[in-house]
């Protein structure tokens, strides 16, 4: 089968960072396991980070990707959730091999039916976004999709890339008034395209901006940009009892005494790799919610945040997605869409 895949960890600039190679297609499924067909991908900041260089090399070529649309081929002999000709979307499991080949073995636990409106390629660019949004505000946090939260406010730092373009929605879905940040003209406009009820820029103070809006404080923030950057300020504008939603490991330890001691701030981790990684008793929850994410975009109330396709599933293709991706300016989802 066709794949992208690599051997050396290297700068993306380097052809031999992302290569096109022929490997052996699937073999031994486990009991829960689908052999899919992969139809579309999308490229996410996990992708570079492991792709990213150091002295290491692979003894056989390693294949990333985690975030893909397609059709199953085979099944398990314990699947019950999907049969062959199924059309489904997943993020996947970092543990196993990825996304970037024609055919990959993925557990039906975290596989979704893809939602019934869009195609491969719109489709491909939500399921590590849309499990890792929800997971963040409805299973880590403290919050309930259904129950309604409009005497809150939510603010979303980093808000116009692919994480917070489906967090801005649920969010505003589940009620919140959503506060995002954005510094651009273009993700300014993305990010009130998305249902933000107000921007404000993050590159400059936010406690500032906050009261020109008459906010003096936030209940909750999901900070999906620089964790180390805005912690202090985060301390300061949370309100009393508030909770903290956080995704990117900071560099440097963290102080969580005062003000976040004093305030009995909640703190919550989201990685949404845990639950396969870990083979965790919940592990299903991610079907779940895939199948709940694809019923609110065919009923007009969630929308793919795919920017553009950037050709079909090639190494040239993946290579100039994660160099886009490095450059920390990419807005929504970028996807790669059928085989040479």
């Amino acid at each position: 089968m066709k794949a992208v895949a690599l051997t050396r960890y290297l700068p993306i600039d380097d052809p031999g960072s992302l290569f096109d190679t022929e490997l052996s297609p699937p073999e031994n499924p486990g009991e829960h396991d689908l052999l899919i067909r992969v139809e579309a991908v999308s490229v996410n900041p996990v992708d570079t980070k492991i792709r990213a260089p150091k002295p290491q090399e692979e003894p056989v070529p390693r294949v990333l990707g985690y975030d893909a649309a397609g059709t199953v081929e085979a099944v398990g002999n314990r699947v019950t959730l999907f049969q062959p000709g199924d059309k489904v979307y997943y993020a996947g499991d970092i543990t196993r091999p990825g996304s970037n080949a024609e055919y990959q073995l993925v557990d039906e636990r975290i596989v979704g039916r893809k939602p019934e409106t869009l195609d491969f390629a719109q489709a491909a660019a939500l399921p590590l976004t849309a499990i890792t949004a929800w997971e963040l505000l409805f299973t880590r946090m403290p919050y309930r999709f259904e129950q309604g939260w409009r005497s809150q406010h939510l603010l979303i730092i980093g808000a116009a890339g692919g994480v917070g373009s489906i967090a801005i929605q649920l969010a505003r879905l589940a009620g919140f008034t959503v506060i995002a940040t954005a510094s651009r003209p273009q993700t300014v406009e993305w990010v009130k395209s998305l249902g933000a009820h107000h921007v404000i820029n993050h590159r400059q103070p936010l406690a500032a901006q906050l009261k020109a809006l008459d906010i003096e404080h936030v209940q909750a923030v999901i900070n999906l940009a620089d964790t180390d950057a805005y912690w202090s300020v985060i301390g300061d504008i949370i309100a009393p009892e508030g909770h903290v939603g956080l995704i990117v490991e900071p560099r440097t330890p963290l102080h969580i005494g005062d003000p976040y001691k004093a305030k009995c701030i909640g703190i919550h981790w989201e990685f949404m790799f845990a639950r396969p990684r870990f083979r965790t008793a919940d592990m299903i929850e991610q079907h779940h919610l895939l199948n709940r994410a694809a019923e609110l975009v065919d009923a007009g109330k969630l929308r793919t945040t795919l920017r553009e396709i950037l050709g079909p599933i090639n190494a040239a293709n993946l290579r100039e997605a994660h160099r886009c991706l490095e450059t920390g300016s990419v807005i929504g989802k970028l996807v790669l869409a059928g085989w040479p």
